[in-house]
């Protein structure tokens, strides 16, 4: 019975993720898709919370979160009508999107396949790997380990930073 609840819990906050996530990419109102952007985040706290990653789910809570907020000082001072709808996406655009979302899903589904096995099967010497041993699975820099991927996305975020810098130096 503990399962059954468990399964059900789990299914309420996977498909919070995903109407949240939706609802986030696709209103046209920036404190709208800020707030749907939260309740995504939350919800992923959330998941970690039930996987028993307390640190995680409060890191997501802190960290993540916490910049929601940021990011709705920033919407509210870098748009002078943030109620406002954004303009419409032609079909032109709108197919060009669809085309560049269906690229990436194909590029993440095969970096998701051929490298994650990789990694599973590097901590089959275990039962339970402990968190250790998924850490120096994830951050290692042998084959099928993540080092250089994650330097790359912090290298990344960096470059956004820079770029809400210089958006927000020309207003």
């Amino acid at each position: 019975m503990e399962s059954l609840g468990s399964s059900i819990v789990y299914l309420i906050i996977a498909l919070s993720i995903i109407v949240f996530s939706v609802l986030t990419v696709t209103t046209r109102k920036i404190l709208r898709a800020a707030t749907y952007l939260l309740f995504t985040l939350f919800a992923t706290a959330a998941l970690y919370f039930k996987l028993d990653y307390e640190f995680l789910g409060t890191v997501q809570i802190a960290v993540y979160a916490g910049g929601i907020v940021v990011l709705f000082v920033f919407s509210i001072l870098l748009t002078s009508h943030p109620g406002n709808n954004s303009e419409e996406l032609t079909s032109r655009k709108r197919l060009l999107g669809f085309a560049g979302a269906v690229a990436t899903a194909l590029v993440v589904g095969w970096a998701f396949f051929s490298r994650c096995a990789d990694l599973f099967t590097s901590l089959t010497d275990a039962a339970n790997p402990t968190m250790n041993q998924i850490g120096e699975a994830m951050l290692g820099t042998a084959r099928g380990q993540y080092l250089l991927p994650f330097e790359a996305i912090s290298v990344l975020l960096l470059a956004c930073i820079i770029g809400g810098v210089v958006v927000a130096r020309k207003e």
